[in-house]
């Protein structure tokens, strides 16, 4: 089973700015938001010892799976302070 999960590694000062400025565009509205960070592909991954990478079919798969919750899923889960890894 493939599994994501929340992070505070993934560039949290930009990762943040951009989601709750979004959030904020959504306050008064019925529209959903949220951002996904993308891993590198594997041939990137070589340049960047250490990080993560996704290949592009598990990339789509997974957004494929966040768009079809958005449009399934009528409430949120409420989740505070991301997991550290």
């Amino acid at each position: 089973m493939r599994q994501a999960a929340s992070s505070q590694t993934a560039g949290t000062f930009v990762c943040n700015h951009v989601f709750y400025g979004l959030m904020n565009m959504f306050q008064n509205c019925s529209i959903k938001g949220g951002f996904v960070h993308i891993s590198y592909f594997p041939e990137q991954a070589v340049n960047h010892p250490g990080k993560a990478s996704m290949s592009l079919d598990l990339i789509v798969e997974g957004l494929l799976s966040v768009v079809k919750t958005t449009i399934l899923v009528e409430e949120d889960v409420v989740v505070s302070d991301g997991a550290t890894h």
